[in-house]
């Protein structure tokens, strides 16, 4: 199945852009080869909002999202994951409001750590973020004419989570789910294997719109979920291919199925390609000595 993406967007930076009843959207100007034109945060609601994601520690982004507010009561922040591009402003967000701050929880790997890996972990993450509250799969949240519902979605982070507007069809998928480029699952921050478990988790659902941590919506997400599926499965075959070829290392796997990619990216693609082998390891598709490594060798199985 074919994966097409959709990258026109306009990020308005400084506005407030309503994206449904109910919703509007500020863009951080956060841009980057990883966070497309900037991070999203939306407003939630009409007299008490809920904001979620209230994105990086940037000065201007909070200043344009208590303007959108307007001094309206905010009751709720909800916290997708704690990459530094969607928590760190929450502190401030709540200092201006008062609002109880919630997420799955604090910032953590999603597997034991192994050797240097924890500078990786530091480097991604918000380690300071604690949230007043934590919410577990399934949680109802109600607020002043709306209610969110929790969907627990680990994958791209271990606390990773989605968060759907009761009655309406809209899930705010944060990162698991953009219509401009395929979600990063890199350890130790994130696991392939609960990326793909998640994934079928939300193709269980019939959401109709899916309002993202970047970019624009996905308009038709049964469809676009099942192309990231097959992408993710194409992808994995391709690791395999290679290994039958004779790679035997990141590097040289990163240098033939990612030569159109960004060079800036290879650092990304690399740590992709050691979550798909982590989960090929683990499955017995394929061998190494000792735990799968960035630096490892990988052997197909006899």
């Amino acid at each position: 199945m074919s994966l097409k993406f959709d990258a026109s967007f306009d990020p308005a930076y400084g506005s407030a852009v309503a994206v449904a009843p109910g919703v509007m959207r500020l863009t951080a100007r956060n841009p980057s080869p990883f966070t497309f034109h900037g991070t999203n945060s939306y407003l939630v609601g009409q007299d008490t909002l809920a904001v979620i994601d209230p994105g990086p520690d940037d000065n201007a982004h909070l200043q344009a999202l208590l303007r959108a507010i307007d001094g309206r009561p905010v009751s709720h922040i909800f916290v997708s994951h704690t990459h530094k591009d969607h928590s760190p402003l929450a502190a401030r967000l709540q200092q201006e409001t008062g609002a109880t701050v919630l997420a799955e929880g604090p910032h953590r790997p999603a597997r034991a750590l192994r050797t240097g890996e924890g500078i990786r972990l530091d480097a991604s993450g918000d380690l300071a973020f604690r949230p007043d509250a934590t919410l577990a799969d399934d949680a109802l949240t109600s607020g002043d004419g709306w209610a969110i519902r929790t969907v627990l979605t680990p994958g791209h982070a271990a606390n990773h989570a989605a968060f759907a507007l009761e009655g309406s069809g809209i899930l705010f998928s944060a990162d698991h789910v953009m219509a401009w480029s395929t979600s990063i699952v890199a350890p130790p921050d994130g696991a392939m294997a609960d990326y793909m478990r998640s994934l079928d988790k939300l193709l269980a659902r019939d959401d109709r719109l899916m309002l993202p941590g970047h970019g624009g919506p996905v308009t038709k997400p049964r469809v676009f979920m099942r192309g990231l599926k097959a992408h993710r499965k194409m992808r994995e075959q391709a690791i395999l291919d290679r290994i039958e070829k004779g790679d035997r290392t990141i590097p040289e796997i990163v240098a033939a199925i990612y030569r159109e990619t960004d060079p800036r990216l290879h650092g990304a693609a690399g740590l992709s390609v050691l979550a798909h082998l982590e989960d090929l390891v683990a499955r017995g598709a394929v061998e190494t000595d000792g735990e799968p490594a960035l630096d490892g060798v990988f052997l197909p199985v006899c």
